[in-house]
């Protein structure tokens, strides 16, 4: 037979873990009928993350207040190559989540903890880009200049990667840049952002502010 206080303490500890557990339950998401009901306030991140179209959604997530006070001097940004979406931090809170568009498995987007290098707001790639002929029509519209022949009185021109934020010697860096909507893999190694939105970014750190890719 279990003495009464050993039988006391285990129904104290199971009630515990019950209470426990239903705390961390998240509420119900949809009715009766069967339709969605985003059981959290409008324009909370706990809203925006728990939305069907996350993380896949091209949508970008502001707290403004936050946004506001973040500086050069409190910032990071995190990369998540899973699901294909960065984050800008103020200190240890979020103070946007965006889409983003990493390397192809061929040129992969490095991870690890990485370092603004270098910052310019018009910069073009001296590698990939396209290739014109001698009347300035396009003859290949993804051309790399190291392995790619330049036509007979032609020229190469370099993509256009405006906001840039040098992250590794060897050309890697963080920029405006298309996200395919089907938000596969595109890009060269660089993690690109979009137009409306990476220039806020760069405006909110400087050369030296950490960039966690994972």
């Amino acid at each position: 037979m279990i003495p009464t206080r050993i039988f006391a303490q285990f129904v104290a500890a199971a009630a515990a873990l019950l209470l426990a557990s239903c705390a961390n339950q998240k509420p119900a998401t949809v009715t009766k009928d069967g339709k969605f009901v985003n059981p959290y306030p409008a324009g909370t991140y706990d809203n925006f993350k728990a939305e069907p179209t996350y993380p896949k959604t091209m949508s970008v997530w502001k707290n403004e207040e936050l946004l506001s006070r973040t500086n050069p001097e409190n910032s990071s940004i995190k990369v998540n190559l899973e699901i294909q979406r960065a984050f800008l931090y103020n200190g240890e809170e979020i103070a946007m989540d965006y889409p983003i568009c990493s390397g192809i498995p061929d040129r992969p987007t490095p991870k690890g903890t990485f370092y603004i290098l270098e910052k310019v707001v018009d910069k073009k790639s001296n590698r990939y880009g396209k290739m014109l002929d001698a009347a300035g029509e396009v003859v290949n519209g993804d051309a790399d200049s190291a392995t790619d022949p330049v036509p007979e009185g032609g020229r190469f021109e370099g993509a256009p990667m405006r906001y840039w934020m040098r992250l590794t010697n060897d050309g890697v860096g963080h920029h405006i840049g298309p996200l395919p909507r089907s938000r596969r893999t595109a890009s060269h190694a660089c993690v690109r952002g979009p137009s409306a939105t990476i220039p806020i970014v760069y405006s909110k750190v400087k050369t030296g502010t950490r960039v966690i890719i994972e």
